[in-house]
């Protein structure tokens, strides 16, 4: 078996979670992903002249490039994905395993972001989707919107697997930076979360355990112990800074 670039991306769609027994667990993180792809496949389309493709498409064949793969790769990337729907999800992976290749060849690209590693990300924590008015990933929604607005969303750049399963949790969740003197937004002294699921709140914080843990914090600044502030915060800016956590602790994978 060769050791192709497009063999290791097929390889990594085969040992994905099809049958979707993870997705629940993972549907925050899932949902990040899918809005990252629709930002990176607008990012692609508006680049290549494809705005009509957007936003499950084949990068390569927007770009009018010519990518042949190993024989062996073909024919099993074709037993595969026989196996696969709806035929957007197909597109997607068949455009992955020819991206592995174009990448792999002296053609020169575009400077944006790999097109297809947030959906690959999003594959191996759950399963595929469809799509009908929204985007249904088996455990949560994400809107399709339109592709002006994705190339309007906010980057979401750590892919990682343990920023990833940080942020995925039952309930609606808020997340805020403790900021002050020396600590702005952008490297805040920590993060906490609050967690609202049904009739239960809980507060967490994420501590130098790598973990969310429960915390007093918002319930004692609620009561005037505010000697340090905090701004609530996006997803994007929670897992920029798990992640920084995470490489500056030495226990990233």
């Amino acid at each position: 078996m060769t050791d192709h670039p497009a063999r290791r991306t097929l390889e990594r769609l085969r040992a994905a979670d099809w049958e979707a027994t993870g997705s629940w667990d993972h549907a925050n993180s899932r949902a990040l992903l899918m809005r990252e792809h629709l930002r990176r496949a607008a990012l692609w389309a508006q680049a290549a002249g494809a705005a009509d493709s957007w936003p499950f498409f084949d990068v390569t064949e927007a770009l009018g490039v010519t990518v042949e793969l190993p024989a062996e790769v073909e024919a099993d990337l074709e037993g595969f994905l026989k196996e696969r729907g709806p035929a957007s999800l197909r597109r997607t992976c068949r455009g992955a395993v020819r991206w592995a290749a174009l990448k792999a060849s002296d053609a020169q690209l575009p400077d944006l972001p790999d097109p297809y590693e947030p959906l690959l990300a999003m594959y191996e924590r759950g399963g595929g989707f469809y799509v009908e008015q929204f985007i249904d990933l088996d455990g949560i929604s994400v809107p399709l919107g339109t592709l002006e607005e994705s190339l309007g969303v906010e980057p979401f750049l750590t892919l990682a697997p343990v920023v990833l399963d940080a942020l995925d949790a039952e309930g609606q969740i808020t997340y805020y930076a403790k900021i002050g003197e020396g600590h702005p937004r952008s490297s805040p002294r920590g993060i906490v979360r609050r967690r609202v699921d049904e009739d239960a709140t809980y507060d967490e914080a994420f501590t130098r355990n790598l973990r969310w843990e429960p915390t007093e914090y918002l319930r004692l600044y609620a009561l005037g112990h505010n000697d340090i502030d905090h701004v609530q915060i996006s997803e994007s800016e929670a897992a920029a800074f798990i992640d920084s956590a995470v490489a500056r602790l030495g226990a990233r994978s």
